[in-house]
């Protein structure tokens, strides 16, 4: 597990939440512009999000972004998953090997504990709590 957030995750979270102030559809230039990127980057951090079925892309000159979900329901973590993958790589933290706790280094017990605790924090934050903190 990595212990930083990539900018794409952090523009996906940062799209949600810009998406449910909107009152209508936002086109990717606006978005793009609210978040401090580019249109392009922006079609990539949304293509996951559009995957899962939390947002809605429709194409041509009235389309845009909308959220399709409450974003109550949608959790940190499971947006952070959906852009870079699965948090846990099964890799050990200090060796370069698999980590499958049959031969563990001296952080596995606690590297595995803070990794329990850091995802439970993430998948326990909806995405709608950092709404007000926009």
């Amino acid at each position: 597990m990595r212990l930083e957030v990539t900018r794409r995750a952090d523009l996906a979270v940062r799209a949600l939440v810009a998406l449910e102030g909107a009152a209508t559809r936002v086109k990717a230039p606006v978005l793009a512009e609210t978040l401090g990127t580019t249109p392009g980057f922006v079609a990539q951090v949304m293509a996951p999000l559009v995957h899962a079925e939390w947002v809605a892309s429709d194409p041509g000159p009235t389309g845009g972004y909308s959220l399709r979900v409450a974003l109550g329901g949608v959790s940190v973590l499971a947006v952070i998953e959906a852009v870079d993958g699965a948090t846990d790589q099964g890799r050990c933290v200090v060796e370069d090997r698999a980590c499958d706790g049959s031969h563990p280094c001296a952080l596995h017990a606690a590297w595995a504990s803070a990794r329990a605790d850091l995802t439970g924090r993430l998948a326990a934050t909806p995405v709608a709590s950092l709404v007000a903190g926009r």
